[in-house]
C-alpha cells in the first residue's frame, strides 16, 4: 500500500473540496429557466414527488426525497431496480417523477420511464448528458456541468453526486419559499432531534411542582442546604411573603459566601433579582437569554406581569453544554 505523508493527505483533501466547490459554482451559473420550470412543476404536482436513481445517484435521490418532505413538499423515494419488480406501483397518476442519473442512460431506470409514460406522469430529469435517454424522456431536463469527478481516475461519483445534492436542495428550498412554508411549519415536521427540541416551549421542559426548589426569604441557611440537596437542581429560588421571586441561591453562591452559609441570612447569600422567562416562551428564547446573561438557570413565570415562579429551566435541560461553551 502506498503510504502518503500527512501533508499529502491534507493537500488531496483540499484539492477534492476545491474541485467540488468549483463544480458547484459552475452549477449555480447554469441555473436558468428550466430550473424555474422544474420548481413550477413541483408546485403544480397534485400528489407526490417520486424521486429515483441508481447507485450513488440513488443515494442522493433518497436524501432529496427526504428533504422535499421535510420542507413541505410530499415526496418519497423509489429504488430504480426495485421498480421493475413491483415498486413501480408506488408511482401513481398525478405524481411527478424526479430522476437523478449521472450518465442519463442507466438501464434500470427504463421500466420506470415506461410506467410513468403510461400514467401520464411528468418527468424531471437531472444528469450531465444532454443527449441521454433521460433527457429525451424528461419533460423538463436539468443539466449538470461537464466537470471531472474528484477521484483520481475520474470514475467514482464524487463531484457529480455533490452537484446533484445541491441541485436537489435548491429545488426543495425554492418550492418551500414558493409555498410560504413558515418556520413553525418546518418545526412541526421535525418533532424529534434538535429542531424538535427547539420547537418546545419552556413549560414543556421546566422543573415544577414538588421538583421546584423554593425557600422563603426567612428560611435558615441549613434548611436551604437541605432543600437544595433534596431537589437536586443545584440551586434554590428565594420568594418573599407574597410568593414573588426575589433571589436565587446557587452552588456557586454557596462557595462564594462560605462564611455566611452556616449562620448568615438568606439575603446575604442569594443573588437578587434572578432572570425570569414566561412559560409560553420557546426553548430557543431561553437559550438566547442564557447566552446573553451567561447564566445556567431561568425561573419560569406565568406571564410578563408576574414574578411568581411556577418552574425553573436549566441549561442542561435544553442543551448539552452552555451556549458559551464549557
Amino acid at each position: 500500500m502506498l503510504r502518503l505523508t500527512r501533508e499529502r493527505h491534507q493537500a488531496i483533501g483540499r484539492q477534492v473540496i476545491a474541485l467540488e466547490a468549483e463544480a458547484l459554482f459552475q452549477l449555480g451559473e447554469m441555473i436558468n429557466g428550466s430550473f424555474a420550470d422544474a420548481v413550477d412543476e413541483i408546485l403544480a404536482c397534485k400528489q407526490r414527488i417520486v424521486v429515483s436513481g441508481m447507485g450513488k445517484s440513488g443515494h442522493i435521490a433518497r436524501k432529496i426525497a427526504a428533504t422535499l418532505a421535510a420542507t413541505g413538499t410530499p415526496a418519497h423515494f423509489v429504488h430504480a431496480a426495485e421498480a421493475a419488480h413491483g415498486d413501480a406501483g408506488m408511482v401513481m397518476p398525478g405524481d411527478v417523477l424526479l430522476v437523478f442519473s449521472n450518465s442519463g442512460d442507466t438501464v434500470e431506470l427504463q421500466p420506470l420511464y415506461a410506467h410513468a409514460g403510461r400514467l401520464g406522469v411528468r418527468v424531471i430529469g437531472v444528469c450531465r448528458n444532454r443527449d441521454s435517454l433521460l433527457m429525451r424522456r424528461a419533460d423538463i431536463g436539468l443539466l449538470l456541468p461537464q466537470v471531472p469527478e474528484a477521484c483520481t481516475a475520474s470514475m467514482a461519483p464524487t463531484t457529480s453526486s455533490t452537484m446533484m445534492l445541491a441541485l436537489g436542495d435548491a429545488l426543495a428550498v425554492s418550492a418551500m419559499h414558493a409555498r410560504g412554508i413558515s418556520e413553525d411549519e418546518i418545526r412541526a415536521l421535525h418533532p424529534g432531534g434538535d429542531i424538535g427540541r427547539r420547537r418546545s416551549m419552556v413549560v414543556d421542559v421546566m422543573h415544577s411542582g414538588d421538583r421546584l426548589p423554593l425557600v422563603a426569604i426567612d428560611t435558615p441557611m441549613p434548611q436551604v442546604l437541605i432543600t437544595m440537596t433534596e431537589k437536586r437542581l443545584g440551586m434554590a429560588g428565594v420568594v418573599n411573603a407574597d410568593g414573588d421571586l426575589v433571589g436565587v441561591i446557587t452552588d456557586g453562591d454557596l462557595r462564594r459566601q462560605m462564611t455566611n452559609v452556616a449562620t448568615g441570612a438568606v439575603s446575604a447569600v442569594m443573588t437578587p433579582a434572578p432572570k425570569i422567562i414566561e412559560q409560553s416562551a420557546s426553548v430557543d428564547d431561553a437559550l438566547e437569554m442564557m447566552r446573553a446573561h451567561r447564566i445556567t438557570v431561568l425561573f419560569v413565570v406565568p406571564d410578563a406581569n408576574s414574578r411568581r415562579p411556577i418552574g425553573a429551566v436549566q441549561i442542561y435541560d435544553i442543551a448539552a453544554t452552555p451556549p458559551w461553551g464549557r
